[in-house]
């Protein structure tokens, strides 16, 4: 197996078992993570959003799939099973994500999935309604945005 194949491994396996700090070790101080809800977040900023995110869920279940790596680049499939907390409703994210390394770390890490889905499933009727419009994309990401910082700020994450 490739060392990078188990660093996908190790990522995905500490983020199914809510370990933020071994999801964070495994990201280059440089990481640039993006997604639908965060567009392009560097550094702490993405470490401190695995953290956000796995603190805040109460139901959060993981399963990852089809890792692939070699030197350069690596890839795998996970999905993602919650109950968004603002809505209360439940959300089950098909993800497909890429990876780019450096000195044996994740250094950009990009998850692709559809909006629309997640945001049919996260905001009922609004997100079935709305969820194609970029209006609704840039209102997810700016208020995704205002709860990562305020995240920080409150845990002194900078």
């Amino acid at each position: 197996m490739h060392a990078h194949t188990a660093l996908i491994e190790k990522f995905y396996t500490a983020f199914s078992r809510k370990d933020y700090a071994t999801m964070q070790s495994c990201y280059h101080d440089d990481i640039e993570f993006t997604d639908p809800a965060f567009p392009l977040l560097k550094g702490v900023a993405a470490k401190a959003m695995w953290q956000m995110l796995i603190t805040r869920s109460t139901d959060l279940r993981i399963e990852f799939s089809n890792v692939q790596a070699n030197e350069q680049m690596g890839s795998c499939h996970w999905e993602a099973y919650y109950t968004f907390t603002t809505t209360g409703k439940k959300v089950h994210n098909k993800i497909d994500a890429t990876f780019e390394f450096k000195d044996g770390k994740i250094y950009r890490h990009k998850d692709n999935f559809g909006f629309y889905q997640w945001a049919s499933q996260a905001l009922g009727i609004m997100g079935v309604l709305l969820g194609w419009t970029p209006f609704l994309s840039n209102k997810v990401q700016k208020t995704a945005q205002e709860n990562l910082q305020k995240f920080m700020q409150k845990n002194n994450l900078s």
